[in-house]
This record gives C-alpha cells, structure tokens and sequence, in this order.
C-alpha cells in the first residue's frame, strides 16, 4: 500500500508541475520549447544532470558492474565527469548565442538556418531521431523492469513502460521546457540521494568499506582488477569506448535543447562547475552497488543484472521502502524521457510541420507528433524485449550513433567555412562507415566500429566543406555575429 501511495504521489507531483509550469509559460514557441531561454543556474544544472542521467546510468552501469567490476567505473566515469563538462561549454555558449542570433527553438533549425540549408536540418532531423527513439526505449525499459519488480504479481514490464510514457508526455505536453526543468529539479535530487544512500546501505551490510573490499578481494577477485584479457577492457576497445562517452553527450538533440535556453553565460558556467562533483558521486555510487551486489545476491545472468539496483535497494532498505528505488529509478528515466519528447516534437514542428511551429497549428500537430512519437517508442520497445537486448547495449549503439553528429555540432558552431554539403556529406559517411563495421566488412583491429567511422565522418566534414560553395556572407554574419 505504501508503494502504491508513494508512486502515485510522485506522478500527481509531477503532474502539478507541468501544470502550474503551463499556468506561468510565455506563450510563444520560444517559451514552450527552451523556456524563453531563462532557465537559471539551478534549473539548468538539474536539467542538465536529470537529462543525461538515464537508466543507463541506475540500472546498465551497475548492471554491467556486477558482471565486470571496478573497471567500469575507469571506462566511463571520469570522462564523462571531465571530458563532458567542457564539451558543454564549448557548444553551450556559441549555440546559445547563434540561437537567439538565428531566432532558433530547435538543434536541427539551428544548423538549418546556420548553414542556409533545409536539407541539412532535414538530414539532422533522420539522424536525430534515429538514435533517439533507441535511446528512449532504454528509458522505458527501466521504468518497466522497476515497477514490474516492485508489483510483480499486478504489473507487467510492458504496463510500467506504457504508464510512465504516459505520465511524461502528459506533463511535457502542459508545460514545455519550463515543466521538464523543474520536474528535473526534483528527479535529479531523488534519485542521486536514493543511489548514494544505496551504495552506502550496501557497504554496511557487508561490515564497512574495509571489510567489504576484502571480502570482495577473497570472493571475487576477478571484480577487483582492469582485466586486459576482456575484450571491453582492451587497449583499443576501451579507447574507442573512452571517445565515443566524451563526444556523445553534447550530441544528444535534447542535451543541445538545454544549453540553448541558458538563461547566460553564468548559468552555463555554473552548471558545468557543479556536474563534475555531481557526477563523480553518482557514478561511483552505481559501480559500488554493481559490484558488492554481486557478492550479495550472486547468480544474476546477463541482462538479469539490470535489476541489481532495485534489488539491493529492496534488500537493504527492507520491503517497506523498496519503493525508493523504484521512484530513482522512474525519475531518472522520465526526466531523460521528456526532454527527448520535447525535442523532436519541436524538430517535427519547426522542422517538418507546415508553417514553422507558429502558435496554433503548429503546436497543435506538436501535440499530435508527440503521441505518434510515444506509439513508436513503445513499438520499438516490444522489439527491443524480444531481441533481449540490454539497457547497456542498446545505449552504446545510440552512443555511437550521435558521435557521426560530432563533426557537425562542433564545425558548425566554430568554423565559417563550414557548409551543408560538409554537414551531410558527414552525417551520411559516419554512419554509413559505422553500419559497415558494425556489420564486419571492415576490419577493426580490435577497435570499436565508432573509432573509424568517426574519422570518417571529420574526414567527410572538412572535404565536403572545402569541395562546395561556401556559405552566403550575410548568413555568416547574421549566425555569428560580426
């Protein structure tokens, strides 16, 4: 019954957010989909944290610690607490001020009018989406695994999908950017004091940190050390893996999204000060939970894992509040869930809908593509738990995926003489390259398929670019300023 109230009591929260955020919107397609561009230094930061923070994060780092230990807090965690930091402010500032410049709401208009070019924010739009909805459908699988295990006998994973699909499409719908950043407030807080105080219960259980590493040293020693002899843990794997995390992120359409409505340059500031510290404690929380998880509930085969979380939170925390790890888990899902919404909903409206988005219509269809969005994500999900892929597995494809986009991002934010022929010819190489690898027509070395499509895709970028007329000059004194 607590459960039940508890869960319940989060969606009306939630809910009510999205609806006083409705009540206090400007009511321009501005202020729905970036806010007005006035997110401050606490709504950006969480909006940031919460959006980045997916299942990937609670249920597929200590899923795949459990299997492969400590190593896969080096493989991810201080990239991402370094590496991603700066990648935000680089793009940040330069997309935030080209946006207002350009009168951009959209990652795809803006490079669209960046480069005078629709086929090119079309192209962006299909590579978007394309790595998305995969992405989303990790957040859908964590919802349903945390609440198939808290209702096991009323609740399916299919059910708890759909139900938490809907609660975030319901509040995206009402409030826009402004009800997606407040609610992330509130995600992001919950579930970093849930996975911390998880790590911490795990820990005592096992005697303190002292005796739980020594009983992890005597038991499962194969968790303890960086095992080369892995293939993830191979020089060049781990390399590949290593660039794939730190370009990736600032990749994401609804990553771009937030940066775009930083109130400031401060705010971004701020915001790429505090993630690093953020990160660093909810990482190493999630690789603990994993790895002391195999010693306390040993057995878990592969996907199985994904569910570590939960279950030590059940396990330490007693019955009663095992739900406080289904409400982590739910809120880092959703507050990635709907910014991902949001974004191509307001792609599908600036950038393929007739008329541009303006009020009326073009939110009106918004509203329409957002539920064709929410359709596909669950039909791609009911794939997805055929083919019993996992929330890690499926997150590295889409990881891959977005880092094709890096040259683009980047190049187009930084250098004048970057053009739309530069921009597909970029798109289309990487990805073309990365499917070659990934389906074995090209010899890897023991490289990820990521490493040679992404030099591919730089390669493609600044040929196309030089090979093709630049940009207008008023373009480029318009997008940049001077």
């Amino acid at each position: 019954m607590i459960a039940v109230l508890a869960i319940v009591m989060y969606f009306v929260a939630l809910l009510a957010i999205g609806w006083r955020a409705e009540r206090g919107a400007e009511r321009s397609a501005r202020g729905y989909y970036l806010a007005g561009g006035g997110l401050g230094s606490l709504a950006l930061f969480f909006a940031l944290f919460g959006t980045n923070c997916s299942p990937f994060v609670l249920m597929g780092i200590p899923g795949q610690g459990y299997h492969d230990g400590l190593g896969i807090f080096s493989l991810n965690a201080p990239i991402i607490a370094l590496v991603v930091p700066l990648t935000m402010w680089l793009v940040g500032v330069p997309a935030r001020a080209m946006a207002t410049r350009l009168d951009c709401v959209s990652p795809a208009e803006l490079y669209a009018k960046r480069l005078d070019s629709r086929a090119a924010g079309l192209v962006l739009v299909a590579a978007f989406a394309l790595f998305t909805l995969p992405y989303m459908v990790t957040g859908l699988q964590g919802c349903g695994i945390a609440l198939a295990q808290q209702f096991p006998e009323h609740m399916s994973r299919r059910f708890g999908a759909a139900l938490a699909l809907l609660v975030a499409l319901c509040y995206t719908l009402l409030g826009g950017m402004r009800a997606t950043a407040w609610t992330n407030v509130a995600q992001g807080a919950l579930f970093l004091v849930v996975m911390v105080a998880a790590a911490c219960a795990v820990l005592g259980e096992l005697g303190g940190p002292a005796l739980a590493f020594e009983r992890l040293a005597a038991e499962r020693a194969d968790l303890v050390v960086l095992d080369r002899a892995k293939p993830r843990f191979a020089t060049e794997a781990f390399a590949s893996h290593s660039l794939a995390i730190a370009l990736t992120v600032v990749c994401f359409p609804h990553m771009l999204a937030r940066l775009m409505a930083a109130k400031g340059e401060a705010t971004l500031r701020d915001s790429c000060r505090w993630y690093p510290l953020a990160l660093a404690l909810l990482w190493t929380s999630a690789v603990l939970v994993g790895v002391f998880g195999a010693l306390l509930a040993p057995g878990m085969v592969g996907r199985a894992s994904d569910g570590i979380f939960p279950a030590m939170v059940a396990r330490t925390f007693g019955a009663e509040w095992s739900v406080l790890g289904t409400l982590a888990v739910l809120a880092a899902a959703m507050s990635t869930l709907d910014a991902q919404l949001l974004t191509l909903g307001s792609m599908a409206s600036r950038d393929l809908a007739p008329g541009g988005g303006r009020q009326g219509r073009g939110l009106a269809l918004e509203r329409w593509i957002l539920a064709g969005v929410g359709v596909a994500t669950l039909g791609l999900h009911e794939l997805v738990e055929r083919w019993q892929w996992s929330i890690f597995e499926l997150a590295q494809f889409s990881f891959s995926g977005y880092v094709m986009l890096f040259p683009t991002i980047v190049l187009g934010l930084s250098w004048r003489r970057f053009t739309a022929t530069g921009a597909i010819a970029s798109i289309v190489a990487g990805i073309g390259m990365l499917a070659a690898c990934q389906a074995g027509l090209v010899p890897l070395h023991g490289w990820l398929p990521v490493a040679p499509a992404f030099a591919t895709a730089a390669l493609a970028a600044v040929i196309g670019s030089l090979a093709s007329r630049p940009t207008a000059p008023e373009r480029l004194r318009q997008a940049f300023g001077a």
